[in-house]
């Protein structure tokens, strides 16, 4: 039975996500806006790494309006999601835009506003990002996904000249932070860390287990996950990959790749879960092109990112996705930390993967 939590925070959830392997509760959905999309829920298979017997831990629920499953080996028994959710507040008073008194919307609102750590470790990172993707990643692309229907927002009608309009408050080298303040260099620009944040938050309740004694455990939260040490089974945790189908729901998962993780953080971005049919009859996918206003148009279907962190790695699923395969490509060139599992089309529309050389040291499974 899960256990419902309920949070102000409600990030933006990446379309394909890494399927963890054993179902839970399928009639769960959330409603956005004119559309209802079903709520992918996650659990684990467990399979961990060592010879103890003590006692592992299972919470579950809802969270960032997405699911979370965490599962750790507790010092003493002691169950933490006490802790956990606590930890989850603070990044839920940072970075939530849905939340009227956050500091991000502070900031949206144009409120002096000193940062808290949670916010200015999200905010450096994501201008890095921003930096080595050219832009592809940039948490100023808030107005125009507000404007397509998948932010803090109401929908607006698009126009070219509405697009326009929005691209004048777009772009990360319009803010900066200054003595722990975000200027901003129009009043109508405004922040959205919808696609790190989830990571980011991974990487705290990872820490919090940590320091409560917890060296095996397992954060997914909406499908971003961070794997350490082992758990009851004497082997690495197993997450599997789902296939971009837009009919590949929950009852009918259908798995591209597993892989063994361990010590490792993993996110997958993709165009099939978070998208809605226009009055036109046209497909309109949630990662939106900071740089054009529209709908990424890349041949990329999903994108997996495997690094030490999961901050890193969620920014980089939604850079990738919206770069296009050659462009994610020359950025791998740099960035040695990164693995990738990327399924896009070919020129002739036929799917394919392309898989890192690292990455491939972490495949159980590589389905056709």
């Amino acid at each position: 039975m899960l256990k419902i939590i309920s949070f102000n925070l409600k990030f933006r959830t990446e379309t394909v996500i890494p399927l963890l392997l054993q179902k839970v509760n399928n009639n769960m959905k959330l409603k956005s806006k004119k559309s209802i999309f079903t709520v992918i829920i996650f659990t684990i298979l467990l399979s961990g790494c060592h010879n103890n017997k003590k006692e592992y831990i299972n919470n579950e629920g809802l969270i960032f309006g997405t699911t979370y499953h965490i599962t750790y080996e507790s010092p003493n028994n002691k169950d933490l999601q006490k802790g956990i959710e606590a930890t989850l507040e603070k990044v839920n008073n940072s970075l939530s835009p849905f939340k009227p008194h956050s500091i991000i919307s502070h900031i949206n609102q144009n409120k002096d506003t000193l940062l808290d750590k949670e916010f200015s470790t999200v905010f450096n990172k994501a201008m890095e990002i921003s930096k080595i993707t050219n832009g592809a990643f940039d948490i100023t692309v808030a107005p125009m996904v507000n404007a397509w229907g998948f932010g803090f927002k109401n929908k607006e009608k698009i126009t070219p000249k509405r697009i326009d309009s929005l691209k004048q408050l777009v772009g990360y080298k319009k803010i900066k932070m200054v003595n722990g303040i975000i200027m901003k260099e129009n009043k109508g620009i405004m922040l959205d860390c919808s696609a790190i944040a989830k990571g980011f938050a991974c990487d705290k309740t990872g820490e919090y287990l940590k320091k409560e004694g917890c060296l095996n455990y397992m954060v997914e939260i909406g499908g971003e996950v961070v794997a350490k040490g082992c758990n009851d089974k004497n082997k690495s945790w197993r997450i599997g990959i789902s296939r971009p189908d837009d009919d590949n729901f929950f009852d009918n998962q259908k798995l591209k790749a597993i892989l063994s993780l361990k010590n490792k953080a993993l996110a997958t971005s993709g165009n099939y879960r978070n998208y809605y049919i226009d009055e036109n009859g046209n497909k309109v996918a949630h990662e939106i092109n900071p740089k054009t206003g529209y709908p990424a148009r890349q041949n990329m279907l999903s994108t997996t990112v495997l690094c030490n962190d999961c901050m890193t790695a969620d920014a980089y699923a939604t850079a990738f996705m919206i770069m296009g395969l050659d462009s994610s490509l020359q950025v791998l060139k740099q960035r040695k930390d990164l693995e990738v599992y990327f399924i896009y089309s070919d020129k002739n529309g036929n799917t394919k993967t392309y898989v890192s050389g690292g990455f491939k040291r972490f495949l159980i499974k590589n389905y056709k």
